[in-house]
């Protein structure tokens, strides 16, 4: 077993246990993978490794916190930072004598004994202290104490994991932040069973705010049947009103959960007089009341064994502890809860059965990717809703984000067209269109046994919205603009000038090399910069050229950043100037003449710029042009780590000005041509899209064409 010791508060493991590689490193600022090489390249004060693992180095991991605290490196909180190495050297725990569900029970035991009695537990007292003091806390053994004596060896362990326990809180806001750190590392301290059917935190984050336990009033009682470690109750209270009062009941089949939950909201600040958290699947709701506010995630089951009708009957118990005025969201398979299902089978049948009494308000397919754990399991969302017969719409919100990406700003919109729904009385809101959604009338979805709870066409009220109205018009003015396009084509101004002929035997062209270029001034080199993903976004004010952008796979003016950002984060950038050619070699050559200026050039790319007053001059195009075509005869092999040649020792033809303003101007004719064939590409596409769209949801007709034969005139 590793040994450890307390020194000054810190706990100290055995040297090895902090060692750490660049790669750890990476994931410890949360960078890229190359940014600490090339930190420890360009920066002498970056720390040196201690020593060499099958030749990789290895650092230690205190002095590399160190290192990023001092200088801002990484995009890590400090405080995270300090956590972060806590739970580093926490992984060096967890070996078969001291198991990994034993260590992180232990653990959060001793953070809910530090918030419970509001002070350290590592004050140098013995362990015997430390389980005399949770005895008198937790006389009946509810929550914290059967885990402190499960301890191997506690007269060694014991404090040192008191000590860590103090340390983590320390680097915390709070206690309750410091457990959710371990628990957030469950899976990095090999209890991966705490995590396999866990939602993915967007998801949780989604289904707390899908709720509305922010709007509920003071008092309400809240329950989350299927706890499992608590992720969603303890997202249920943090989204609840400050000081809202609220009681909170849970249940899980599996007694250590129950116990690490109670442990979870006490650290919160729960009083045991407002948590019931019980063994089993029923809620305690005769004692404390009918949930105001009910949210579930149904327990997974595998596609081979899962059962339609066994999953909604879970559904329909649940909706059993609803009075009038409560509420439900529930997790579940999307196969059963929004997918086809045989027509009037039992399954079928018992679906439908929650539109007539209007329980079911919305039902959502979700993104893929729910259960980080469970990659193959497509989830939906119901969210259900008992109110007096008057009140019901009859009127069901039916969502589809199955083919959006699992991002915060998807889930975000979700959760607002819901909330919008919900405040609307269930009722159609006219200045706002649900996205990715469709509001039907329940009797609809009764009268198709069957049927998908998917929005399969447009409501009548949307036919009048503007895009609909607008979409003839739009047509025409696309028709309007590819026939003025076509008659651009035929003008004589974009004949192309190039008369080639085969050169003299007598006039050899001269060669030179990008390196030549640039140490004799007619070519100056400057180098990209490293942009932070979140900061790239669609928005913004100055275009950001990655090598993707080079290289043709994504959009020009797609990748953009925010003046604000740019001026307070990377003031030392430098934009590009008209004429610079933004070079790439990763993952294979690219270049793109800016003819514009003032962008931003995102590494590994850089900038190779045109001197003015270069003799003989450089055109941009054609160095770009002479680039690509020597590019090509070295390029990277199958299997190469990087291409035969770098750009610098590229040879190409160093033209005379006379052919290389000849050779620019025909480049420039075949750019304009080029440009023209993308305005009409781009027409063509927009048209065939906006008629898509108006076909599909039988918005749009089309009526015969003029000059068209139809099969009633061919008879």
């Amino acid at each position: 077993m590793t040994t450890y010791t307390v020194s000054n508060g810190s706990i100290l493991p055995e040297t090895s246990a902090w060692r750490i590689t660049y790669a750890e490193i990476a994931a410890l600022a949360q960078v890229k993978r190359p940014v600490p090489t090339t930190w420890a390249r360009r920066h002498p004060d970056f720390p040196a490794p201690v020593t060499h693992e099958d030749g990789r180095p290895l650092f230690d991991a205190r002095t590399v916190v160190d290192w990023l605290i001092s200088t801002g490196r990484g995009n890590t909180d400090p405080r995270r930072l300090r956590s972060e190495l806590a739970l580093h050297t926490l992984a060096a725990w967890s070996t078969p004598a001291l198991p990994a569900p034993v260590l992180i029970a232990a653990l959060t035991s001793l953070v809910c004994l530090h918030q419970q009695l509001d002070a350290p537990v590592s004050d140098g007292r013995p362990w015997q202290t430390v389980l005399d003091r949770a005895a008198d806390l937790d006389p009946d053994d509810r929550f914290l104490l059967s885990e402190l004596r499960a301890l191997p060896d506690p007269d060694r362990t014991g404090p040192a994991l008191a000590a860590l326990a103090d340390e983590l809180i320390d680097a915390a806001y709070n206690p309750a932040e410091a457990f959710d750190w371990i628990l957030q590392a469950r899976h990095r301290l090999g209890s991966r069973d705490l995590a396999a059917d866990e939602p993915a935190p967007a998801v949780v984050r989604a289904l707390t705010a899908l709720s509305g336990v922010d709007t509920l009033d003071e008092g309400a009682v809240i329950a989350v049947p299927h706890a499992r470690t608590g992720d969603l109750l303890a997202a249920l209270h943090d989204r609840a009103a400050e000081d809202s009062a609220h009681s909170y009941l849970a249940a899980d089949p599996d007694p250590a959960r129950v116990r690490l939950v109670r442990r979870r909201m006490l650290v919160r600040g729960v009083y045991e007089f407002r948590l019931d958290v019980v063994e089993g699947e029923e809620l305690t709701a005769d004692e404390w009341g009918y949930p105001t506010l009910l949210v579930c995630a149904l327990p997974y089951e595998a596609a081979e064994t899962r059962d339609a009708k066994a999953v909604l009957e879970q559904v329909a118990a649940l909706t059993d502890y609803l009075d009038t005025g409560a509420s439900a969201v529930v997790l579940g398979p999307a196969d059963v809860l929004t997918g086809p299902l045989a027509r009037h089978s039992d399954a079928d049948r018992l679906r439908r059965s929650f539109l007539k009494p209007g329980l079911l308000k919305a039902a959502i397919s979700l993104p893929d990717g729910a259960y980080p754990y469970r990659p193959g399991y497509r989830t939906a969302v119901w969210v259900l809703a008992r109110v007096p017969e008057a009140e019901r719409t009859g009127l069901v919100l039916l969502a589809d984000y199955s083919a959006q990406p699992l991002t915060e700003p998807v889930l975000d919109k979700l959760a607002e067209d819901i909330a919008i729904w919900r405040t609307s009385g269930w009722k159609r809101d006219r200045r706002h269109e649900p996205r990715h959604a469709a509001i039907v009338p329940s009797a609809h979805l009764d009268a198709q046994p069957g049927a998908a709870f998917t929005p399969q066409h447009r409501t009548p009220d949307s036919r009048h919205i503007r895009t609909v109205v607008e979409r003839p018009e739009v047509i025409s003015e696309l028709e309007r603009r590819l026939i003025e396009l076509q008659e651009r084509s035929h003008t004589a101004e974009l004949r192309l000038p190039a008369q080639a002929e085969l050169r003299p035997e007598n006039q050899p062209v001269r060669r030179t090399t990008v390196a030549c270029l640039l140490r004799t001034r007619r070519l100056r080199r400057r180098p990209g910069h490293r942009f932070a993903p979140e900061h790239l976004t669609p928005d913004g004010h100055y275009t950001v050229l990655t090598p993707e952008e080079i290289l043709g796979t994504a959009r020009i003016g797609g990748r953009r950043i925010d003046r604000g950002v740019f001026l307070t984060t990377y003031g030392h950038a430098q934009f590009t100037e008209p004429g610079d050619l933004v070079v790439t070699a990763h993952p294979h050559f690219g270049v793109y003449v800016d003819t514009e200026g003032l962008s931003l050039v995102a590494a590994p790319a850089r900038i190779l710029r045109v001197h003015p007053d270069a003799d003989p001059p450089v055109r941009p195009r054609v160095l770009a042009a002479l680039l690509r075509a020597a590019a090509a005869d070295h390029a990277r092999t199958s299997g190469a780590v990087r291409a035969s040649r770098r750009i610098e020792d590229l040879v190409i033809p160093d033209l005379s000005r006379a052919e290389a303003d000849l050779y620019e101007a025909v480049l420039a004719e075949i750019e304009n041509r080029a440009a023209l064939l993308r305005e009409q590409t781009a027409a063509l596409d927009d048209l065939t899209r906006v008629l898509a769209a108006g076909m599909t949801d039988g918005t749009l007709t089309i009526k015969q064409l003029p000059h068209t034969v139809t099969d009633t005139d061919t008879h």
